[in-house]
């Protein structure tokens, strides 16, 4: 529908673009990757006339429609029903009910529709932009970050919207899990131009890196025979039986298209600095309850303790105290009531939402870093702003002149720097590119000490989280068990699905909550069997795979010692143990297929409820 011909583009002395190329087909919902910096947010800039290429051309087709996300705040109309009725055209200006539907899916209830925009918070104003521009039905939706306010209840219900959406979709988001749920294509900005694929992002990286293979041995095979013929010019030229034969090795050097060295971006590199403890509990939480007056309770009696090893992040809709809560156990804020205990030995860090204000403007990267360890040599504060992306001269320039991406860079600095053994973050991942969350997702994994989250991603949540701490329905609950058992035992019961949104707010919720349940027990039931027959499986490998480490062991032995005789029985056991473990991963592959298969068979039933 739209299309990029031979686009170029320079900012002074940085080139972004160089011949790109692009051609967005209909009902494409394009995810677009890259680095930061790398042009994503220029491209959305060209595609909508707002900025011109040096060369090329943008072509979009007559009436058609493109909406894009505004990220300035600007109300004019008294009520939240008024100010998104704007967005309404003429023949639709009465069609307030479109409006509505909208504003009820984004988490808004029936009172707010009488509020004063202005009286929202930050991320609700973000909200009202969207609903605004969701109203206008665009061909395209151009997303810049759309996810970046928005709390689980939201992101699943825009999830499912943008699903839905008939149109045209780019997108441009650090959530990974949100991209691949939602795009049918994906696309990264990549040494300043474009690669396309069918598929989500996990299978353009792949694609990415085979592509990179590929080229680095037709490099390799190029760089051989352009030795080959310099050495056979340089031996040859001087002689005349074999000048004239060199000459042509000389023309068939210069026609050659020779192949330049691929450009890597610098990536991200996590990890934590554990300091040791004797103790296994990190931390022990007892009745805390807190609030700015005791009229106001955010949360009351909130009891878990964390051990070494252990996660627990802290989920909910926006506004509910998940921060708050972080906060008052990293001892910033007092609790009404209640204790937070934690062993002598223990060291903790926080990454917290407001702390970017407390970096010094006029100090350096690396004073910033500097300041969280003092005790550290200036070559190791130079390695951690290294693997924050701050190398060479980067590594001194003032917070001042840093973007907000680059101030939670340095601030992670600060907790590499330090020995630590608890960690406290909030949000972590905001203004971090895909392939930096990817790091620091394993750098949690693979910390030794205990964590406690506050995130929005779905992902993460899966990945890292043991437990859970959920803010609902005006209170705070622990909850033991991963997200995903969350979602299974209790879900979102302020999730308002698509279908429901397209009726009144006042739906028939408790019929929908009885069906899913049903359909919940169902699922377990029939599912039960597979995932035992999974886990027998997955431990019987292990088993054998135990059993075959110690065996080529003693095969080592056997070979160094000369032993022919137990040489020659071991080697037939560990090819009998092999062949019994290939056969155990294929029986793994068709029963974990089957699994899979049944569990997104029920998720799309209860999706549909």
């Amino acid at each position: 529908m739209i299309q990029l011909q031979n686009i170029s583009k320079n900012f002074a002395s940085q080139e972004l673009f160089d011949g790109l190329n692009f051609k967005l087909n209909a009902r494409n919902r394009m995810g677009l990757v890259g680095r930061n910096g790398s042009g994503k947010s220029t491209l959305f800039k060209l595609i909508l006339g707002e900025e011109s290429a040096d060369s090329g051309e943008v072509i979009i087709p007559k009436n058609y429609k493109i909406g894009t996300l505004k990220q300035h705040l600007v109300f004019s109309e008294k009520t939240l029903r008024e100010e998104a009725a704007l967005a309404l055209e003429e023949e639709m200006k009465y069609d307030v009910y479109r409006v509505e539907k909208i504003l009820f899916g984004l988490g808004f209830v029936q009172e707010d529709l009488e509020k004063d925009p202005l009286s929202f918070s930050g991320g609700y104003q973000i909200r009202i932009n969207l609903a605004k521009l969701l109203v206008t039905e665009p061909n395209l939706l151009l997303l810049d970050e759309p996810t970046n306010y928005l709390d689980i209840v939201s992101l699943r219900w825009l999830k499912n919207f943008l699903r839905s959406f008939e149109g045209e979709l780019i997108l441009i988001t650090h959530n990974r899990d949100f991209m691949d749920s939602v795009c049918t294509h994906t696309m990264g900005l990549v040494r300043k131009n474009i690669e396309m694929i069918e598929g989500n992002t996990h299978k353009f990286y792949e694609q990415l890196a085979s592509n990179d293979e590929l080229f680095m041995k037709h490099k390799i095979a190029q760089d051989k025979k352009v030795k080959e013929l310099e050495e056979f010019i340089a031996k040859n030229k001087a002689r005349a039986s074999t000048a004239s034969l060199a000459q042509s090795k000389v023309k068939q050097l210069e026609k050659m298209d020779r192949l330049s060295d691929l450009a890597f971006d610098n990536t991200l590199a996590f990890e934590f600095n554990f300091k040791e403890t004797p103790s296994k509990v990190m931390l022990e939480v007892d009745n805390v309850s807190f609030g700015y007056t005791p009229e106001n309770i955010l949360f009351k009696d909130i009891s878990f303790s964390i051990k070494r090893g252990e996660c627990i992040g802290i989920i909910g809709k926006n506004g509910k105290g998940k921060s708050t809560l972080l906060n008052t156990l990293a001892g910033e804020l007092k609790q009404l009531s209640g204790t937070v205990n934690s062993h002598p030995s223990v060291e903790f860090a926080h990454f917290g939402q407001t702390n970017i204000a407390r970096l010094h403007p006029n100090a350096t990267v690396t004073d910033e870093i500097h300041s969280a360890n003092t005790k550290l040599p200036t070559q190791a504060i130079r390695s951690i702003a290294g693997a924050m992306m701050f190398s060479g001269d980067s590594a001194d320039k003032k917070v001042s002149l840093l973007s907000g991406g680059e101030k939670s860079r340095v601030m992670l600095g600060q907790i590499l720097a330090r020995e630590v053994n608890l960690l406290f973050l909030d949000e972590p991942t905001n203004h971090l590119d895909m392939e930096s969350i990817e790091a620091l997702t394993e750098a949690i994994i693979n910390f030794e000490g205990a964590v406690i989250i506050v995130t929005h991603s779905e992902e993460l949540l899966r990945r890292v989280c043991d437990r859970l701490v959920i803010f609902a329905k005006d209170s705070a609950e622990y909850f033991d068990g991963g997200y995903d058992e969350f979602l299974d035992k209790i879900g979102w019961e302020e999730q308002v699905e698509e279908k429901a949104v397209k009726v009144a707010p006042k739906s028939n919720n408790k019929e929908s909550k009885k069906l899913k349940a049903e359909l919940v027990r169902e699922r377990n039931k029939i599912s039960s069997p597979l995932k035992k027959k999974v886990d027998k499986l997955e431990t019987k490998i292990m088993e054998i795979e135990e059993q075959l480490t110690l065996h080529h062991e003693e095969l080592i032995q056997a070979s160094n010692a000369g032993d022919s005789a137990s040489l020659m029985e071991l080697s037939k056991t560990v090819s009998k143990e092999e062949t019994e473990v290939e056969e155990l991963f294929e029986v793994l592959e068709v029963v974990q297929d089957e699994l899979d298969t049944l569990t997104l068979e029920y998720e799309e039933k209860i999706e549909k409820l």
